[in-house]
């Protein structure tokens, strides 16, 4: 299939969820899946009958209709941070990040255990494989790229939260100083609900000890 067929196609199948697969002779062809519609809308949708409302309500869980928009586009909007660490009060990060004087947004003891847990809110609609990556540089080299799939949520009022395995710092003089960082959240269709970037140190004590 050429360019301006393919055009033609997606212009006539244009409000609906449009894939491409392979035959058995490697030739592409548009599979259509059908129109995508707002949650709400899909919930009312044979309302009366009670078998299919049933089915529905096992496939799609608690669903919280206050939660859904009028709109087909999930929601997702990630609240805050919380660096945790044993023996350490917990550190709440509202988002975006607030840094200090020196443009930090955190601290961190070398050799330290820590976890990071993160709070978010999903409305409007399902949202289908969300994930996170938080990469990290030091002196413009890249020293860690953390891919985390966080899976499939509904629509509710309560946050949602997620935690994630404990890791250890790096420990020396030569792992404390100033890093740099960005956060992305996406989901399985490429959709960013949060691209941020910010900086934190990596110190000899913790913030306080010194």
């Amino acid at each position: 299939m050429d360019n301006k067929e393919k055009e033609k196609q997606e212009e006539k199948h244009e409000g609906t969820d449009v894939e491409e697969e392979e035959d058995e002779d490697g030739n592409k062809r548009i599979v259509v899946l059908g129109p995508q519609v707002p949650l709400k809308e899909q919930l009312e949708l044979d309302k009366d009958d009670e078998s299919l409302r049933r089915w529905k309500e096992q496939l799609l869980g608690q669903v919280d209709t206050e939660q859904l928009g009028e709109t087909a586009e999930p929601e997702v909007k990630v609240l805050n941070l919380t660096i945790l660490s044993p023996g350490r009060p917990d550190l709440v990060l509202p988002i975006p990040f607030q840094a200090d004087e020196k443009g930090y947004a955190f601290a961190l003891k070398d050799g330290s255990p820590y976890s990071f847990r993160f709070s978010f809110n999903v409305s409007n609609n399902i949202v289908s494989g969300l994930k996170y990556t938080n990469t990290v540089w030091k002196t413009g080299v890249r020293v860690e790229n953390q891919k985390m799939m966080l899976g499939t949520f509904s629509p509710q009022l309560e946050p949602y939260i997620y935690e994630g395995e404990e890791e250890t710092t790096p420990a020396g003089i030569f792992a404390r100083g100033s890093y740099s960082a960005k956060l992305k959240f996406v989901d399985d269709d490429g959709k960013c609900y949060l691209e941020m970037s910010y900086y934190f140190e990596i110190r000899k004590e913790w913030p306080g000890t010194q």
